[in-house]
């Protein structure tokens, strides 16, 4: 095994006692941190090689830390001025992850770049911290490089916004095929769309 499959099999550990007393360690040191805050090198080099980063110029990893559970309806002193099945003010559960939630944060303090990829990195009871890949699109070094440079058209702008990364797919059910995935393809708005609209010919 190469170095890069033993720091993976290490990571996926967590209950051992190294990983519980590194990730302890590590999370004290990202409480004291801004929430949003650019490293120097990934804190996962193997995962983070795996989703495409690349010690090159153009290549930048931040790390942002996430509040846990549920959401709040941001509502004036709790009330909500609505019929009863609406007056839910605790407990409402997110539709997108953390992950993705992460992944737009860092996109919007950092709108010149472009997000590629994210992982988790560590948590603890209050907060969830993630890192997340970002790349440089007016940089040369990504401009000619044919394996990543798709990542400079136009199109793929705030894609964390529109559900195009990793996480955003999977909150939108992308990673499903086949028997059980015929209504998300290509969004679920979509499909309801094409399916209760009303279709007739100009001359009937």
């Amino acid at each position: 095994m190469g170095a890069y499959k033993y720091l993976e099999e290490i990571a996926k550990r967590k209950q051992s006692d190294a990983m519980r007393f590194l990730m302890r360690v590590r999370c004290w040191e990202y409480r004291q941190l801004p929430s949003i805050h650019r490293l120097t090198r990934p804190t996962r080099v193997d995962k983070a090689r795996r989703l495409g980063f690349k010690a090159t110029q153009g290549f930048c990893v931040y790390r942002v830390r996430i509040v846990r559970g549920d959401r709040k309806v941001p509502v004036r002193k709790g009330h909500v001025w609505s019929k009863p099945k609406n007056h839910g003010v605790m407990k409402i559960k997110s539709v997108r992850s953390l992950r993705a939630r992460a992944e737009e944060r860092v996109g919007r303090r950092c709108a010149g770049l472009r997000v590629l990829n994210s992982y988790w990195v560590n948590s603890d009871s209050q907060y969830s911290y993630y890192e997340v890949i970002m790349v440089d699109p007016a940089h040369k070094a990504i401009r000619r490089n044919p394996r990543i440079n798709w990542i400079c058209d136009p199109v793929h702008r705030s894609r964390e916004n529109r559900g195009l990364t990793g996480a955003g797919r999977k909150s939108r059910g992308m990673l499903s095929k086949g028997h059980g995935a015929h209504h998300i393809r290509p969004s679920r708005r979509a499909m309801w769309k094409r399916i209760n609209k009303q279709e007739f010919h100009r001359y009937r």
